[in-house]
C-alpha cells in the first residue's frame, strides 16, 4: 500500500497523460512520443491508481475527459511549464555571482596570494573579503560561518564536514647569518643558539606549535628570547643579528626584506614540511572551491622561483605546488 505521503503522479506520467489529452487517443500519443500504445496505457491506468480516480471516458471516441481528468489537465500544464523552467534557472545559477564571499588568508601568504586573491574572488560574488592572520582564528570563523573559505596552515583533519584542497608545500629551513657555519647535527644547533639564539614564531601561530613539537622530537631545549606572529617579525630580527630561526621560505618571501649577509640552510637532522591547504565547508559551495583552489596553485606556482632563490640547496624537494608538476630549480 503506497504510503499517504508519497506523490499522486510523477512528470513523466503526467506528460504523457497531456499528449493523450491533445491526441485524442492513445494509439496517436504513443506515435507523438516514440513509445508503444501498451506502455502509453499503463502509464495513464497507473496515473489513475495512483490518485484513486479515473481520467478518460473510454466509451467515448475519441476519449473524454471525465470531470477529475479535465481538473488535471488544466494544473499539469502550469505543472510541467514550471518544471521545464527548472533546467535553464539551475543553468543560469550555476554561472551566478555570489551575494557574499569571504575567505581567511594565512598571514605568510598574504604578498603571495592576497591581491590575486581578492580579485578572484570579486569576479565570483557581488562582495568579497579577504582576510589576513593566524590559521587558529581563521579555523575558528569558518566554523562559526564568520568565512567561506580558509587559506591556512592546518588542514584541521581533526573536523568533519569539511572539504580540503592541497596547495603548496615547502620545507621548513634554518635562516641565519651566511658566514656562520650551519649545524651538521640537531646538537650543532645546541651550539650554535648559545651565541645566535632562536627567534621563534608564536605558539599562538601553527608555524610556531610545528617548530615547537618538531624540536621537542629532536629533544632539544633552545633557549627563549624572541618570538614574533608574523613572519616579518621573525625575518626582521633576524635580519638585525637577533639570531636565527626555524622558518619557510614562503614566510621569508612574505617579509619582503633584504637578506644581505643571511642565507637558508637545510636543518640538521630530519627534515619539516609545511603544508598549505584551502578549506572550505563540504558542499555548501559546489565547485567554486576546487576552482579557487587551482586558481591559488597557478598564483604560488610564479613564485615558486623566487622561493628557490631564496631559500638555495635548502628547498630542493619538498617545495611544490601540489598538482603543478614543478620541477627542483
Amino acid at each position: 500500500m503506497a504510503s499517504p505521503d508519497a506523490l499522486p503522479f510523477d512528470l513523466r506520467g503526467l506528460d504523457i497523460f497531456l499528449a493523450v489529452c491533445e491526441a485524442g487517443t492513445m494509439a496517436q500519443a504513443a506515435r507523438r512520443l516514440s513509445l508503444t500504445q501498451p506502455a502509453v496505457s499503463q502509464a495513464v491506468a497507473d496515473l489513475e491508481r495512483r490518485i484513486g480516480v479515473l481520467l478518460f471516458d473510454r466509451s467515448a471516441r475519441p476519449l473524454a475527459l471525465t470531470a477529475a481528468g479535465g481538473a488535471l489537465r488544466q494544473r499539469a500544464s502550469a505543472l510541467l511549464s514550471e518544471a521545464r523552467q527548472i533546467a535553464p534557472l539551475l543553468r543560469e545559477a550555476e554561472h551566478a555571482r555570489l551575494p557574499l564571499l569571504r575567505a581567511g588568508l594565512v598571514d605568510s601568504l598574504s604578498r603571495a596570494l592576497m591581491a590575486p586573491l581578492a580579485g578572484k574572488l570579486d569576479e565570483m560574488a557581488e562582495q568579497a573579503s579577504v582576510l589576513s592572520g593566524l590559521t587558529a582564528s581563521h579555523a575558528g570563523a569558518l566554523l562559526t560561518r564568520q568565512l567561506d573559505l580558509l587559506v591556512g596552515a592546518d588542514d584541521l583533519d581533526e573536523i568533519e564536514g569539511l572539504e580540503r584542497w592541497p596547495l603548496l608545500s615547502e620545507p621548513y629551513v634554518l635562516l641565519m647569518p651566511a658566514d656562520v657555519a650551519p649545524p651538521a647535527r640537531p646538537a650543532d644547533l645546541v651550539a650554535l643558539t648559545q651565541t645566535l639564539p632562536l627567534v621563534r614564531f608564536s605558539a599562538r601561530s601553527k608555524t610556531g606549535m610545528e617548530v615547537e613539537r618538531h624540536l621537542r622530537r629532536l629533544r632539544l631545549d633552545l633557549p627563549r628570547r624572541l618570538e614574533f606572529d608574523t613572519p616579518y617579525g621573525v625575518t626582521a630580527s633576524v635580519a638585525a643579528g637577533a639570531g636565527v630561526a626555524i622558518t619557510t621560505p614562503l614566510c621569508v618571501f612574505e617579509a619582503a626584506l633584504a637578506l644581505d649577509g643571511l642565507a637558508c640552510r637545510p636543518l640538521p637532522g630530519p627534515g619539516l614540511v609545511r603544508h598549505l591547504t584551502l578549506i572550505a565547508r563540504r558542499q555548501e559551495l559546489g565547485r567554486l572551491p576546487r576552482e579557487i583552489a587551482a586558481f591559488c596553485r597557478a598564483q604560488l606556482a610564479g613564485v615558486i622561483p623566487a622561493l628557490r632563490d631564496l631559500a638555495g640547496p635548502a628547498s630542493d624537494g619538498p617545495l611544490h605546488v601540489e598538482g603543478v608538476g614543478l620541477q627542483p630549480g
